[in-house]
């Protein structure tokens, strides 16, 4: 690759799904939800709240193991309520047993990822909305895979239910807890907009409502659809909006994000600005360091000085080496010029660090691992 303009263009393709979502979940419905589904079974209604604490407080999803509930009933509820949404196909785990990646099938074949983190301090949970992802976007595998379909607000809580119980029952070293979610597996949250805030409320609410975790530990990443940036501004939320640029001028981003041929680098900008202003959260900018293609001193210099003017200091910008997919064209910036990099971001204000990778060796580029199944 000679230089930033050797890119090949890629047409902008939203695809529509092909296949339905599964029947209706527990973790699809809402507290009032909950009681109405328990009246049809012809149940009192504290079994809603009863069932909900199972879930949600104690990360049980098989009513088979509800003791509290009258063995009469647990399978009508089963039927109902617990369709079975994701069946483990494979677990990896590398970097001495502290990283995860699971493979999940649904109840329909389709194949969707999650990526579970223990670090010293913390333990984050990468999370898939869609299965695959229509974006387009040529270094990404899951974005070359095209779009299969958005995945029920159920399918996307369920990811994060089961990564409690792994850190809760042990499966990573000694029992922890989790405590972060991070919406940057496959697919685009905010293409599936309605499920995945369904699904952050589920995450973040207490029991039995929800998980209990922090709002302001779960971040939200969109390749830059600007209406729904500020559609969730005014959510009432206080999560972290990630925002994918991968280069800050028009005429590369049109090719490295298709996108951006509907929402331009300062129409994506103008709405990160607005979603800090309804929020007060800082805005993180995650930048995919490609040799040769986005990674040219003049490109840190730019990218600095738009999010500078656009956000002030309520910015951080995230440098991502990029996990090369196989047979891809595409390759990671050398360290110096990733240095050099985060040094000419600094020099316009602006904070700027190189994120640790993780899971190199076992497919950790989103969507590798369900391509090499199918």
């Amino acid at each position: 690759m000679a230089g930033s303009s050797q890119v090949i263009p890629v047409p902008l393709v939203f695809n529509a799904p092909r296949r339905g979502l599964p029947p209706r979940h527990l973790a699809d419905l809402d507290e009032e939800g909950r009681k109405a589904a328990v009246k049809e079974l012809g149940l009192p209604a504290f079994r809603a709240d009863q069932i909900a604490r199972q879930y949600y407080g104690r990360l049980v999803a098989d009513p088979e193991l509800m003791t509290d509930l009258p063995a009469a009933v647990r399978e009508k509820i089963a039927e109902s309520l617990f369709p079975k949404l994701l069946t483990t196909v494979r677990d990896i785990s590398c970097d001495a047993g502290t990283t995860r990646k699971s493979l999940w099938k649904a109840n329909d074949g389709t194949l969707l990822e999650s990526v579970l983190m223990r670090y010293p301090d913390r333990a984050t949970l990468c999370i898939s909305s869609q299965a695959g992802c229509g974006m387009a976007c040529p270094f990404c595998a899951t974005g070359q895979a095209g779009l299969t379909r958005n995945l029920s607000t159920a399918e996307i809580v369920d990811q994060v239910r089961s990564a409690a119980a792994v850190m809760r029952d042990g499966q990573m070293g000694e029992p922890g807890r989790l405590s972060n979610v991070v919406f940057m597996g496959m697919g685009e949250p905010l293409a599936n907009y309605k499920r995945v805030v369904a699904a952050v409320r589920r995450i973040t609410e207490p029991a039995p409502n929800g998980l209990g975790l922090s709002q302001r530990n779960v971040t939200v990443s969109t390749v830059g659809l600007a209406p729904a940036i500020r559609k969730l501004a005014d959510e009432g939320l206080s999560v972290t909006l990630a925002v994918s640029l991968h280069t800050p001028d028009d005429e590369l981003r049109n090719t490295l994000v298709p996108v951006n041929n509907r929402w331009t680098v300062a129409e994506v900008l103008d709405a990160a600005r607005y979603y800090a202003d309804q929020t007060g959260r800082r805005v993180s900018i995650e930048y995919a360091m490609i040799r040769d293609v986005n990674d040219q001193p003049w490109r840190a210099d730019l990218l600095g000085k738009k999010l500078h003017k656009a956000l002030g200091s309520r910015v951080h910008v995230n440098l991502i080496p990029l996990n090369p997919t196989p047979g891809s064209e595409w390759d990671a910036s050398p360290k110096p010029v990733e240095r050099e990099f985060v040094r000419r971001v600094l020099a316009q204000g602006v904070s700027c660090t190189v994120r640790d990778t993780r899971g190199q060796e076992i497919a950790a580029a989103c969507g590798q691992l369900a391509a090499q199944e199918s």
